[in-house]
């Protein structure tokens, strides 16, 4: 397909460092325009490469008060993807999660403030493109506030044009105005922007040229999302909706499933002018430019000698560390539990919650106090047991700290039965929508360490012993008793 159709670009999705960088290097090598080679990276190569470092999500970021750290979030990412050969990175995510039971964006966004989702966009995005990687605004315009997944179906924003352009919208102008590179137009049902019942947002060219191109001036690349996706795929056959795409605005069809068949029929309305010749040469030259822009024109392969190494340096280790160590938030501190003081005479206990590991924060509690790991199965028995105890440390781990679901009725039942009957502190690592349904009322303390990595847990443990003071702050809602605190 690069020989024969002239592709402009690659977009990788799984696999390690050494197998990507030694595929783009033969991919390069037999194409004769250089390929723009694209990832999803949002947290970092890792969200697609093994072997790679791996950052927090952008519901993390979006707890951090200083934005400095988010431009070193982003100036890192994008310090990797270049020594990858990658030349847009597909983030970030600008989309505000309004809505918690969200099943595709959730802790993909960084919050549910649009004020602080953009300063955290601006930061990252200036971060990423300091080091010539292209950043690309997602998902256009606006995937904050829908129900349903457009991987699997065409999800409808049912909220009035007003709305959408002083909420969904903000984001987008602002970091149009910073001089983001690209932005990616989703596969959205939004009938006050598009007349044409079902007609994705992708496709259509009121969104795209009139609204997006027009209207907001965006002047950068213009990407659809993947036209695979059932939000699209659904609406036309594989080449039409790509031919839609391109006469929509569109400049970049990302994910082609018939890439000769859309090539031939962009030509043959090209030839009947139905596309004319100066929209054609409109998108070429953005697409050229943004290739000189990324050093294209002096294209040199990737060195394979090293690149695990160069991926996982101590300098990621400890942006991790610092970043993580900065989101981590307390909600609540009732008769002030926290800070424990080092090698007290209290009896501490340990108890479990959760399908993830949890061996990093028994470790650093272990580190600091006298801590008992109370292991029962049946419930009775284990409230017996605390009732020995000054506080109960309660450890919600989650294995994905991605899932957004209510923590199961089960563990609710556990976590508050716990609470009733001993002094706790409870402390999640999981998304903080994973709490939505829990009662706090005899909870003294509650710390959220929105991801299960043993950084988090080591960190957490290092703040319920005084280490060092919880600075986060709640990026989202999290129920009626614990609101968001931008």
């Amino acid at each position: 397909m690069i020989t024969n159709n002239h592709l402009g670009g690659l977009v990788f999705f799984q696999g390690g460092p050494v197998r990507q960088a030694t595929l783009t290097n033969a991919y390069q090598s037999i194409s004769k325009v250089p390929l723009m080679i694209g990832i999803d990276a949002e947290w970092g190569l890792n969200m697609r490469l093994d072997s790679t470092s791996r950052y927090p999500y952008n519901m993390t970021l979006g707890a951090i008060s200083n934005d400095s750290i988010i431009y070193k979030i982003g100036m890192q990412i994008g310090k990797d993807c270049r020594r990858m050969g990658i030349h847009v990175n597909f983030a970030p995510v600008v989309d505000i999660n309004t809505n918690p039971k969200n099943p595709i964006i959730g802790v993909r966004s960084f919050g549910e403030d649009k004020y602080n989702v953009t300063k955290k966009a601006i930061a990252f995005t200036n971060g990423l493109q300091n080091q010539g990687v292209l950043a690309c605004a997602k998902h256009f315009p606006g995937h904050g506030d829908t129900a349903t997944d457009s991987h699997k179906t065409l999800p409808t924003i049912s909220f009035d044009a007003k709305r959408i352009d002083s909420v969904e919208l903000y984001p987008f102008k602002k970091v149009f105005n910073n001089g983001i590179a690209s932005v990616m137009v989703a596969h959205l049902n939004v009938p006050s922007l598009e007349s044409s019942e079902g007609l994705p947002s992708s496709l259509s060219h009121n969104i795209v040229t009139n609204i997006l191109k027009e209207r907001l001036g965006f002047k950068g690349l213009i990407f659809t999302d993947a036209l695979n996706m059932k939000g699209a795929a659904n609406y036309k056959n594989p080449g039409d909706i790509d031919l839609a795409a391109f006469k929509a605005g569109n400049d970049v069809l990302l994910f082609s499933e018939n890439a000769p068949k859309a090539i031939s029929l962009i030509i043959e309305a090209y030839n009947v002018q139905d596309i004319s010749e100066e929209r054609l040469e409109y998108s070429v030259k953005k697409i050229l430019e943004a290739k000189f822009d990324t050093n294209l024109n002096q294209y040199q392969p990737i060195e394979i000698s090293n690149l695990i190494s160069d991926l996982n340096t101590v300098d990621n280790e400890i942006l991790y560390h610092d970043v993580i160590s900065k989101a981590i938030t307390v909600v609540k501190n009732d008769n002030q539990l926290l800070p424990i003081a080092k090698n007290n005479k209290k009896k501490v206990a340990y108890v479990k919650i959760g399908n993830g590991k949890n061996l990093a924060f028994l470790r650093a509690l272990k580190s600091f106090n006298q801590v008992d790991v109370l292991t029962e199965t049946n419930l009775e028995v284990l409230l017996k047991k605390t009732k020995k105890y000054d506080l109960v440390i309660v450890g919600y781990h989650q294995a994905n700290a991605r899932k957004t679901l209510a923590i199961s009725k089960n563990n609710q039942l556990w976590i508050q039965k716990i609470a009733k009957n001993s002094n706790v502190i409870f402390s999640t690592f999981s998304s903080l929508y994973c709490l939505s349904n829990l009662s706090f009322e005899n909870i003294e303390t509650v710390l959220i360490a929105y991801e299960n990595s043993s950084v988090s847990q080591k960190a957490t443990a290092q703040i319920i012993f005084g280490e060092y003071k919880a600075v986060g702050k709640l990026p989202a809602s999290i129920n009626s008793e614990l609101l968001m605190s931008y």
